[in-house]
């Protein structure tokens, strides 16, 4: 006759979202694409690989929080939705923006940045969090997927 566990045990968890730092910008509000991309260049400037970040949002368009989702390499990093909105949830956002550099200088989006769009604004649409932008950043300058209609934007 065994006398194992009569019980497995149960992790009970709490999730808490731990604010790092602050970084004060000059607008209450982001109005245009030109103002999120200055927030992103702040972020991605001087970044010698790719880092993907979501930029989430009040209901009255302020910023709760910026998320670091993915440091990658030279030419790509890895994105997946869960990482993307798991800090959107847990800062009551209603919105997010995405942002992205390219070392290489190159504004031009690749096909795997129109795909991960399309995919996040799909995610969105489910959560009820609109992705408002995605923002690629390359030598002082910005591409908005928002403005050209690209990925499901705009």
């Amino acid at each position: 006759m065994s006398h194992g566990k009569l019980f497995n045990s149960i992790s009970i968890v709490s999730v808490k979202l731990v604010k790092e730092k602050d970084a004060y910008y000059g607008a209450k509000t982001i109005r245009n694409p030109e103002e999120l991309a200055s927030i992103a260049k702040r972020f991605l400037d001087n970044t010698d690989r790719e880092v993907f970040l979501a930029i989430n949002f009040s209901t009255v368009n302020t910023i709760n929080s910026i998320h670091v989702v993915s440091i990658g390499s030279l030419d790509k990093t890895i994105v997946h939705p869960r990482e993307v909105f798991k800090a959107a949830i847990l800062s009551n956002s209603s919105s997010i923006a995405l942002a992205h550099n390219h070392p290489s200088g190159s504004l031009n989006p690749s096909p795997e940045d129109i795909l991960i769009t399309k995919k996040l604004v799909q995610c969105g649409e489910i959560l009820d969090i609109k992705v408002v932008d995605h923002i690629i950043v390359a030598d002082n300058q910005h591409l908005s997927f928002a403005e050209r209609k690209i990925g499901g934007l705009g």
